[in-house]
């Protein structure tokens, strides 16, 4: 499989990092189920659809499509980690799906078949890309003419609890990490639209847009479980990482996270506000 993506090739497919996702795939879905339903009401998937679902991860965004695509539809899930569509398959299998199929590749080179599909959706798989117009425009030779992509990328940092609060509960401990560009592959990376809409024109995509959703995840159960879960995923994890982090440290900022999530204790449990772009584009015909 030709990789332009090495890096994050070895991070999703080799590091403790990556492997992470996988030990923690229950919570990770749960968390991001409102973003998951968010992308499939926006992508309005019919009965009878071929959709690619671009960085798939452990099938939870393959499995729901082909759930609303039907027997006669098909859901074709890409991803970088061979460790991540092993599990996938293994879910899809063990729902009883036949429309699910899935392939090891990176996006911004793998040949899929030229107009193929009916839709592309992607919930957090496309801000990994070293040449996110590439990718775009490789992604869409996979669309038939007219096809429509709808994919979900996170909003600011500042909007985005789930991010901010571990990430300065982190640093006040021990100290900022080294700067890096915004725009850099990664989570965060097209938190800004005006920027990324201008990635697809540049991909020859045509009927772009773009909005800021406001929504809540779905807490982990209380504030600590998921402020345990911030410690072994996201921002704190890295900083952690970065300046060797002792057990004294990780306890110090899981506390602290643990305090600022209880803001958001509610009625029906612990719902973390989040803003998410959601973004849409087709190919042209």
């Amino acid at each position: 499989m030709a990789i332009a993506n090495e890096e994050q090739a070895e991070y999703w497919g080799n590091s403790a990092s990556g492997v992470k996702w996988l030990t923690f795939e229950d919570q990770l879905d749960h968390l991001m189920t409102p973003v998951l339903k968010l992308v499939l009401d926006r992508a309005d998937l019919e009965l009878g659809t071929r959709v690619l679902d671009i960085g798939c991860g452990t099938g939870a965004s393959s499995i729901e499509a082909a759930t609303c695509v039907g027997p006669d539809g098909h859901v074709l899930g890409a991803d970088i980690s061979s460790s991540f569509l092993d599990r996938a398959r293994s879910r899809a299998a063990d729902a009883g799906l036949k429309n699910t199929e899935f392939q090891h590749a990176d996006a911004q080179v793998f040949p899929f078949k030229a107009e193929d599909r009916d839709a592309l959706i992607s919930r957090f798989g496309v801000m990994f890309f070293a040449d996110s117009i590439a990718a775009f425009s490789n992604m869409a030779k996979a669309l038939k003419p007219g096809a429509q992509m709808t994919f979900a990328a996170w909003g600011s940092l500042y909007g985005n609890p789930w991010f901010r609060i571990p990430h300065i509960a982190a640093i006040s401990r021990l100290g900022d990490m080294p700067k890096v560009d915004r725009y850099a592959p990664g989570p965060m990376a097209f938190h800004d639209i005006d920027h990324v809409t201008g990635i697809l024109a540049k991909a020859g995509l045509t009927d772009i847009h773009a909005d800021s959703v406001q929504l809540d995840l779905n807490g982990i159960g209380t504030e600590l479980d998921s402020a345990a879960l911030c410690m072994r995923v996201g921002p704190a994890a890295r900083v952690i990482s970065h300046f060797e982090g002792t057990a004294k440290d990780i306890a110090a900022i899981e506390a602290s996270v643990a305090r600022e999530l209880a803001h958001f204790v509610t009625a029906n449990g612990l719902k973390i506000p989040a803003l998410i772009n959601l973004y849409q584009a087709r190919r042209g015909a």
